[in-house]
């Protein structure tokens, strides 16, 4: 794969390497994990951008100051992800509603009607809840749950 944006700075492994006093080795194994994925030139030289940079710095900060292993780096950099993924969600939801909020008393004229062309049919009063529901289930014992199923084995047999 080529670089996207040729103004963009992009640096070699051997570069990446000295600069943060790692092995070219350790670049591949990042890589190979699926942690770092750089890009490729037509010669298959491995590219490293900013961004590359940045993720690298997160995982070496990681690894050396906080002790983390490789599998725990991937699980935080997954939830870093998905945990920006959400943010993007809830911001675009904020910006609606502030849409919807900007039309005034006319925006709320026609929510049942656009309510009644929703995909999901349903009420006002069943999108909004007034008081939260608590299951109170009772809690199972777990010594009599263990006499019953021996007892029960016993009488099978």
């Amino acid at each position: 794969m080529t670089p996207q944006e040729p103004g963009t700075a992009y640096f070699m492994i051997s570069a990446v390497a000295q600069r943060y006093n790692i092995h070219p080795q350790t670049l591949r194994l990042y890589e190979r994990e699926g942690l770092l994925t750089p890009s490729r030139t037509e010669g298959n030289t491995r590219l490293y951008s900013a961004d590359d940079l940045e993720q690298l710095e997160t995982i070496l900060s990681l690894t050396r100051e906080l002790g983390v292993n490789l599998a725990g780096v991937e699980i935080i950099l997954n939830m870093r992800r998905k945990m920006d993924q959400m943010q993007r969600e809830v911001n675009e939801f904020m910006a609606y509603v502030k849409q919807e909020m900007a039309r005034g008393p006319q925006g709320l004229d026609d929510w049942e009607e656009r309510l009644s062309t929703a995909l999901v049919k349903a009420s006002p009063t069943m999108l909004v809840r007034a008081t939260p529901t608590v299951s109170a289930r009772p809690a199972r014992k777990a010594a009599g749950a263990k006499r019953k199923r021996s007892s029960s084995r016993s009488s099978s047999r």
